[in-house]
């Protein structure tokens, strides 16, 4: 629903300030997957325009905050209004460096794996590069995330137990913390017990 929906917004606002608190540097969140175009016309316009208005809302704070924000995903499929809204908050903020928040939107991994796939084809095809030269680094640097480290931890809200087809190369080794409450009711408190879970773990990336 529309309430739900700007509830999650003001989730997000909340989860900003928590990250700029606990020191954490990179934060992702999934805001429209390429697969969300099957829902109902009204809900995807919604959706769009609380994007572009929440992006005005906030620019004042991003840049308080020196927060540098970035968006992954096709842009190509957006409204005009929608792409100069989303290219205007990029460009302000880029020189920022006190939280770097990546806004999934219009994402989908096995696209942009696709598109990194497209890319590195076209850069052996113009001869800048040999097949041989073709490695994990090359295809990571082709990624919507080439200038961000791969995520630590991926909290999945709603008792949810699925990827849904977000960034699937970079979650190899990434720790998944699972909790039954909604991304709208998820607080402080909820994000404190990810963190301490996320620090109870051992992590040995295959060793």
């Amino acid at each position: 629903s529309a309430a739900g929906h700007k509830k999650g917004v003001d989730s997000l606002k909340k989860l900003i300030e928590y990250c700029i608190e606990f020191n954490i540097k990179y934060l992702t969140v999934y805001a429209f997957s390429t697969e969300n175009w099957k829902r109902d016309t009204e809900e995807v316009n919604f959706l769009m325009s609380l994007l572009a208005n929440t992006i005005k809302e906030q620019i004042f704070d991003f840049h308080k905050n020196e927060i540098k924000v970035s968006f992954l995903g096709n842009k190509n499929d957006l409204g005009q209004n929608l792409k100069a809204v989303i290219h205007n908050c990029e460009d302000e903020t880029k020189n920022y460096n006190k939280l770097y928040l990546q806004i999934a939107f219009n994402y989908g991994a096995r696209a942009e794996i696709t598109n990194a796939v497209k890319n590195i084809c076209t850069q052996v095809l113009n001869k800048e590069i040999s097949i041989s030269d073709i490695n994990e680094n090359l295809i990571s640097s082709n990624l919507y995330t080439s200038n961000i480290p791969d995520p630590e931890l991926l909290i999945r809200t709603g008792g949810e137990k699925r990827i849904s087809n977000y960034l699937l190369w970079q979650c190899a080794y990434t720790e998944i913390y699972v909790t039954d409450v909604f991304w709208p009711d998820f607080d402080k408190s909820e994000f404190i017990k990810a963190i301490l879970e996320f620090a109870s773990r051992i992590r040995r990336f295959g060793k």
